[in-house]
């Protein structure tokens, strides 16, 4: 697959809003991995929700074309689908930090000498911010209880056996993983139920961030065996920004009473949430995670992006995405020898839909070229120290963008000293 006039997905690009020059010509957008094109059909799901707050007031609770008190519903099904999981063990809420700190607060418990947390050297800050966050709050100190592994010397990317490797090492002293689906810098796609199974040896909690993998990777989070997970929905899944996120938490946790949570009214049984009781009746699943009802506004264009995905086929999606990358790979390959070198994996089937590039040079160098690209109406961003990403999208980008892409990148090589 490398025409577009044989790609079935391509049909869906059409249902985007394509960011234009100022010419009114489409801009050739690799940016769905920081923030997804907006789904044509979220403007008027908005819509619908606003006319039912200004007919219905509070009324729309329980009433209208999609009452608000099981909007959670309406989304759980579309993202079980996309995370490999039963209904009940998905839930969409808050946003993706939020939701990290209160899975990590029932599932990080330190004891005795089981209390290191296990991340990637260079995690996404977030990441890394809410796991020392969480062994402060426990009075622990990060430099005794955070393990952070690194690629091995002169490479750019961890390899599952290391991974491994430093689980088993940490042995009676791991609490707990967090690692991502994907890796944000680097594109990098990891093994997650190889990953969940060392974690059980080890008998450590195992969570996963899977900001750059829902909507871009086929997932299997139940069979995985993973503890829990949790998400944005601005990325691949084209919620918008601020867009609500999403958690998972297997189901055999799901009725732990030894297992604390930081509870909310929300979070409570529906079937007695309204009898104003005071003790806490936990909603079974994920949703008994929940602290407050969803913000509807920003949950709406979700369901378009949704409906979409159930279209389309995250299959067929991934399958035109792995050949994206391959064709936007060649063209980079095509460059003058050492101009620009790939940090992601070469093999598809190991990354994500990214591909990562290092300019040659100094850093200067690079950030020219990440504004000469936007000056040519290729948009991809620029992540410090010196990474440029690209991410062609399979539901809105097209193989003549990544070949017009491959044409401005060798054009402004030529011209950035």
């Amino acid at each position: 697959m490398s025409d577009d006039r044989t790609d079935p997905p391509q049909d869906f690009r059409a249902r985007f809003a394509l960011p234009r020059d100022a010419a009114g010509r489409p801009l050739a957008y690799f940016c769905g991995h920081s923030l997804g094109l907006m789904p044509l059909a979220a403007r008027q799901i908005v819509n619908e929700e606003l006319d039912s707050w200004q007919a219905l007031g509070i009324e729309g609770q329980f009433s209208g074309r999609r009452p608000w008190v099981d909007y959670a519903a309406l989304l759980n099904r579309g993202l079980a689908t996309l995370a490999g999981a039963y209904e009940h063990e998905v839930i969409a809420m808050n946003a993706l930090t939020v939701n990290l700190h209160m899975l990590l607060a029932s599932f990080y418990r330190p004891k005795g000498p089981r209390r290191r947390i296990l991340i990637e050297a260079g995690a996404f800050p977030s990441d890394r911010h809410a796991v020392t966050g969480q062994i402060r709050w426990h009075g622990l100190d990060p430099a005794d209880c955070l393990i952070e592994l690194a690629p091995r010397e002169g490479e750019e990317l961890l390899r599952d056996e290391d991974i491994e490797r430093a689980i088993e090492q940490a042995g009676e002293s791991l609490a707990l993983v967090l690692w991502p689906g994907v890796q944000y810098l680097t594109g990098q796609a990891f093994d997650l139920a190889r990953l969940a199974r060392a974690a059980r040896r080890a008998e450590a909690m195992i969570g996963f961030d899977l900001a750059h993998a829902i909507g871009n990777l086929p997932l299997a989070l139940h069979d995985s065996g993973a503890d829990f997970a949790t998400w944005c929905s601005y990325k691949y899944l084209n919620a918008g920004p601020g867009a609500i996120g999403g958690a998972f938490v297997h189901e055999r946790h799901q009725r732990r009473a030894d297992l604390p949570r930081l509870a909310g009214w929300w979070g409570n049984d529906p079937a007695t949430r309204f009898q104003m009781a005071p003790a806490f009746d936990c909603a079974p699943g994920a949703a008994g995670w929940q602290t407050s009802n969803p913000p509807i506004l920003s949950a709406a264009p979700l369901l378009a992006s949704l409906e979409i995905f159930a279209a389309a086929g995250l299959s067929r999606l991934r399958a035109k995405s792995i050949a994206l990358t391959q064709a936007l790979q060649a063209e980079i390959d095509s460059l003058p020898a050492g101009e620009a070198t790939i940090i992601s994996p070469r093999d598809p089937g190991a990354r994500g839909a990214q591909l990562s590039v290092r300019i040659r040079g100094n850093r200067e160098r690079g950030r020219r070229a990440h504004q000469a690209l936007g000056a040519r109406g290729v948009v991809c961003d620029w992540r410090e120290p010196d990474v440029l990403r690209f991410a062609p999208v399979p539901l809105y980008n097209t193989f003549d963008e990544v070949r017009s892409c491959g044409r401005a990148l060798r054009e402004v090589l030529a011209e950035t000293p």
